[in-house]
């Protein structure tokens, strides 16, 4: 599968697309341009990689177990390809931000909360967190260990915890509250943190930002000025 990198210096940053799209869809809708900036000022590294969603849960020619099990494979290829393939390219192994908008923004918090020892924060910009609704209510142990609203508050394993309270101050959980918008989620992805006692980054953006590239392209460069100023 497929990875482009932005950037030849600073931080790694993984993007995640949104629904079923490709590695080049944040160039297509100049997201990468808005981050061109810090890019060029060697501020950041950004990789981007393929979604599969069209095959696990968004699928729904095949059971939820299926999905799930699929998407496995997914996980297993991002940490024992993807992530080696980075730290190869940065020259080490420092803990990588994941990021990405919609279904990007699911993919981004969970990779960071399953394996918080290899991402060390995130940018989950208007993400839905409870895979309930790509599962119709079905539940098993993979698609409830990949449902974040599900399996983070009964997790009081001391070291996810203790993980997740060191990545908090680059966990940051954003959202619009226009049209398409599920400032509910973000809400209560955010509370669940704190009931953790991991601090983090809540952002409820205006009535005025949509679910769409627009809000995303003022999300991510305000981002990347917080984290690199």
């Amino acid at each position: 599968m497929p990875v482009v990198r932005y950037g030849t210096w600073g931080f790694p940053l993984l993007l995640f697309p949104t629904a079923a799209a490709d590695f080049e869809e944040y160039e297509r809708f100049y997201l990468i341009e808005t981050m061109r900036p810090w890019i060029e000022a060697g501020k950041v590294s950004v990789y981007s990689i393929d979604s599969v969603n069209q095959y696990t849960w968004m699928d729904d020619r095949i059971h939820p177990a299926d999905r799930a099990r699929k998407h496995e494979y997914y996980d297993s290829y991002v940490v024992n390809e993807v992530v080696p393939f980075i730290w190869g390219q940065q020259g080490n192994a420092e803990r990588i931000i994941t990021s990405g908008s919609s279904m990007g923004a699911y993919h981004a918090i969970n990779f960071m909360l399953r394996h918080p020892d290899v991402f060390g924060g995130t940018v989950a910009m208007s993400g839905a967190y409870d895979l309930s609704p790509w599962t119709n209510g079905y539940m098993d142990e993979h698609v409830y260990f990949n449902s974040p609203l599900h399996y983070v508050p009964a997790n009081n394993d001391p070291w996810f915890v203790e993980q997740w309270r060191r990545n908090g101050k680059d966990i940051h959980i954003l959202t619009g509250q226009g049209p398409y918008e599920a400032p509910s989620q973000s809400k209560r992805m955010s509370q669940i943190l704190w009931d953790k006692g991991v601090w983090h980054n809540l952002e409820l953006w205006g009535h005025d930002m949509p679910h769409d590239w627009p809000t995303w392209r003022k999300m991510m460069p305000a981002f990347l000025a917080y984290h690199t100023n």
